[in-house]
């Protein structure tokens, strides 16, 4: 009685819980995200892919390299901690994997040899946080680099779209990056680059104060609009309240997940949705794809 009396204004605001996976997810396709994140448990996915091995073998082999000892920092020794880490999901048969495996350790080989193994990074896979009072973001840099007084926040980027700094500045992930790691080291950390490794080109923007709050606003929003959807999908799945059913009796309860807050967003992306055998829109919308596809 005296909680209904009082009521919840001035209560602190829930924080929303994410990773910029997990916004860029909800803007991507609603649908997706609930699979990924809501559904318990989660709708099977489709096989793996050989594109996502390709780049997790190279971010595996790059990030080793990095905690060799300095005299071991080779090229040779890339190329083998590539080879020895080789990720075979998803190609089409031992032969397609072993091209590969090649033309990754010749990428990684190529970038490793334009860096100095004595400058040494500030972090590598280095995980850092921050809050608002609306959002509690955190995430995984591929390599924080440490230049003069400011950060540099760099990512290593495998695909065949080779990048521009329009992707620099409008990435949603980077930037959160910057700001979560200035906050965390108390350093200034504007600037961001995306390393594409097949090309050997760097994509780079210089943020500002200014840039950065417009990012993590946009987050935000992101965020609210997530965090409404899943607090509807909650209430859809909680039981109500019905008097207890006589013997012999059953009370249906509908645990259909609120679908119209996660609508999907049918496109090309489809062909390589995870859950696209899930989604009659999806299918519609793209054939799908070949694992080995987008290598």
């Amino acid at each position: 009685m005296v909680a209904e009396q009082l009521g919840l204004e001035g209560m602190p605001q829930r924080l929303y819980t994410c990773t910029p996976s997990r916004l860029n997810n909800w803007l991507d396709c609603p649908r997706r995200y609930r699979m990924t994140y809501l559904d318990r448990p989660s709708p099977p996915k489709g096989p793996p892919w050989a594109h996502n091995s390709v780049g997790s073998s190279v971010h595996n082999a790059l990030a080793a390299w990095w905690r060799l000892p300095e005299p071991e920092r080779t090229v040779e020794a890339a190329g083998s901690l590539l080879a020895r880490g080789w990720l075979t999901d998803g190609f089409r048969d031992d032969a397609q994997s072993a091209e590969w495996r090649g033309r990754a350790r010749e990428m990684v080989e190529r970038y490793v040899a334009r860096l100095d193994p004595a400058d040494e990074p500030l972090g590598v896979e280095r995980t850092v946080a921050t809050r608002t009072d609306r959002i509690a973001v955190s995430g995984r840099i591929d390599r924080l680099d440490a230049r003069g007084e400011e950060l540099v926040v760099v990512d290593y980027k495998t695909g065949r779209h080779v990048l521009t700094s329009d992707d620099a500045r409008g990435s949603l992930q980077l930037a959160l990056y910057a700001l979560a790691a200035a906050r965390v080291l108390r350093r200034p950390c504007r600037r961001v680059e995306l390393h594409h490794l097949p090309s050997g080109e760097v994509a780079v923007w210089e943020h500002t104060d200014e840039s950065l709050q417009r990012h993590l606003r946009r987050a935000e929003q992101i965020a609210a609009e997530a965090a409404e959807a899943d607090a509807a999908y909650r209430e859809r799945l909680r039981p109500p309240a019905v008097p207890r059913p006589r013997p012999g009796e059953g009370a249906a309860v509908d645990h259909t997940p609120y679908d119209e807050a996660f609508p999907p967003r049918p496109g090309g992306l489809c062909s390589y949705c995870d859950f696209a055998r899930h989604c009659p829109e999806g299918l519609e919308a793209a054939p799908r794809k070949d694992p080995w596809a987008a290598v």
